[in-house]
C-alpha cells in the first residue's frame, strides 16, 4: 500500500484540485478553486482544505470547518468535503484524511465530528460507517 502523507493545501494545488472537484459534482477551474482556498483562510478561522499526497501527487482532499454551536457544550467539527482521485480509492487516502481530520478537531478540544454527504454521494455512506461514523438526522438544505 503507498504511503499517504497529508498537508494543508495551497494556491499551487489549485490545477491538481480541479479533477477532484469535479469528482464529486463540483466543477471548477483553478482561478475559482484559489479564490475559494483564499477565502477559507482569511474568512473562516476554523476552516482548513487538507490534502492527500502519495510520491508528490495529490489524490486526495478533505475540507474542515468549526462550527461553534449553542446546543452543545463544545464547537462542532465538520467534514463538509472529501474527495480521492478515481483511480486511487481503496489506498487509504480517505482513512487518512479523515484520521486528520478528527486529530485537528480534538487538538481544539472538540467533542464531536459530523460529516455531510449529499445524496448523490451515497457510495460514500458506507465508508463513514467503515470508519465509525453513524447515521443521525437529516440535513435540509435550499438553494439562495
Amino acid at each position: 500500500m503507498p504511503v499517504v502523507s497529508v498537508r494543508d493545501a495551497a494556491q499551487s494545488d489549485a490545477h491538481a484540485l480541479v479533477p477532484l472537484l469535479e469528482a464529486l459534482g463540483y466543477p471548477a477551474d483553478p482561478p475559482a478553486i484559489r479564490e475559494r482556498l483564499r477565502l477559507l483562510t482569511e474568512q473562516d478561522p476554523g476552516g482548513r482544505v487538507l490534502v492527500a499526497v502519495v510520491a508528490d501527487r495529490l489524490i486526495g482532499f478533505l475540507t474542515l470547518h468549526v462550527t461553534p454551536a449553542l446546543h452543545r457544550p463544545t464547537p462542532v467539527g465538520r467534514i463538509t468535503a472529501l474527495s480521492v482521485l478515481p483511480t486511487d480509492r481503496g489506498a487509504g487516502a480517505g482513512r487518512v484524511l479523515v484520521q486528520a481530520a478528527e486529530v485537528h478537531f480534538r487538538s481544539l478540544g472538540l467533542a464531536r465530528v459530523e460529516v455531510t454527504s449529499g445524496p448523490m454521494h451515497q457510495k460514500a455512506y458506507a465508508f463513514y460507517r467503515h470508519l465509525g461514523y453513524v447515521d443521525q438526522g437529516m440535513r435540509f438544505a435550499r438553494e439562495l
